[in-house]
């Protein structure tokens, strides 16, 4: 299922990455954000470079959009050398890693998103790639099967997950670097709404700016959606730079509000606020009520509003805190205020 607005939906697909190439930051000087990970990355990468080994394999974790896909693509020109992008559905059948494993060069970095969607052969076949840069495969079978060892060379793979939890421990614990990247504050995204502007040629205040990246819900990849689609609006009402109001105007039309809700987040805290009484109230029965998947509330939604206090997890089911009460102009009982 689609979210309500998908200029909101921090998840992307390799079209959304490819569109969204440009504005890539090329170096750790670029990188705008997580600098408790950045700086610990910057000492990994110097030192590996200086040695002139292969850095050590690394897990990012976090809600997407938050630049995973962005630190491995600046680990790699930082390293000098080539970055190769796949995820973990596409990787199916052993044959589908053998093929890119191979084609690797000394030093080259593999990035795999969504590296919890593996499959179990798959898996397991990462796993004396990872440690000893070999890929064993089984030529024929029955009694003239026979196993053939291939050599790798030395590499650097780089894994994001936002679904930790999904990771067998095996995998896990394979990873030397292991990072989670948290949700940005206004005055970062306020920096890489600004950064956008220029290298997309889009005349935007201060005020602008902050009004966008206080409505992105701490995410980079959202910030830089609604920044194209203000821009839309601005444009055909005739502005020439996206200050405050236009913004604001732009965000209504939009559906975003202050919050940087969509229809969608506040269709799922009303749900629990008017049908179950503010809670506690089960995924499944929650999925089924707002119609949509369970997978895409937990990946989706439920990181923000649970780390801005609307929502919060119970052994019993999700609860709508007073906060979330308050944002949508609604009383304990259920009644408009």
């Amino acid at each position: 299922m689609r979210r309500a607005n998908p200029d909101l939906d921090p998840a992307a697909s390799l079209l959304d990455l490819a569109d969204e190439g440009s504005l890539r930051p090329r170096s750790f000087a670029e990188y705008v954000g997580q600098r408790r990970v950045v700086e610990k990355l910057e000492i990994y990468v110097a030192a590996a470079r200086r040695r002139g080994e292969a850095l050590d394999h690394c897990l990012f974790s976090g809600p997407p959009g938050l630049g995973k896909t962005s630190l491995a693509h600046v680990i790699a020109a930082e390293l000098g050398t080539e970055l190769h992008y796949t995820n973990g559905p596409a990787l199916q059948r052993k044959g589908d890693l053998a093929g890119i494993l191979t084609n690797l060069k000394p030093g080259d970095v593999l990035f795999i998103d969504e590296i919890h969607r593996l499959t179990p052969a798959v898996e397991e076949s990462l796993y004396p790639a990872m440690e000893d840069f070999r890929f064993d495969i089984v030529i024929d079978s029955g009694p003239a099967a026979r196993a053939l060892r291939i050599d790798l060379p030395r590499f650097t793979l780089i894994g994001a997950t936002t679904r930790t939890g999904l990771l067998a421990s095996p995998l896990r614990d394979r990873f030397p670097i292991v990072e989670r990247l948290d949700f940005y504050p206004v005055e970062e995204l306020q920096q890489i709404v600004k950064r956008a502007a220029r290298i997309l040629r889009i005349e935007v205040d201060e005020e602008g700016a902050a009004e966008i990246a206080r409505r992105s819900r701490g995410t980079p990849r959202i910030a830089n959606r609604l920044l194209r689609r203000v821009r839309d609006f601005v444009q055909e009402e005739g502005g020439r730079i996206i200050d405050r109001e236009g913004a604001a105007r732009s965000l209504a039309r939009l559906e975003v509000d202050e919050a940087g809700f969509d229809a969608m987040d506040r269709r799922l805290l009303l749900t629990i606020i008017d049908r179950f009484d503010g809670g506690p109230v089960g995924l499944e029965t929650l999925a089924a009520s707002i119609g949509e998947e369970k997978d895409t509330i937990e990946e989706v939604y439920e990181p923000f509003l649970l780390q801005e206090g609307y929502l919060v997890r119970t052994p019993r089911g999700r609860i709508a805190t007073p906060k979330a009460y308050r944002h949508l102009g609604r009383a304990k009982s259920g009644s408009l205020l």
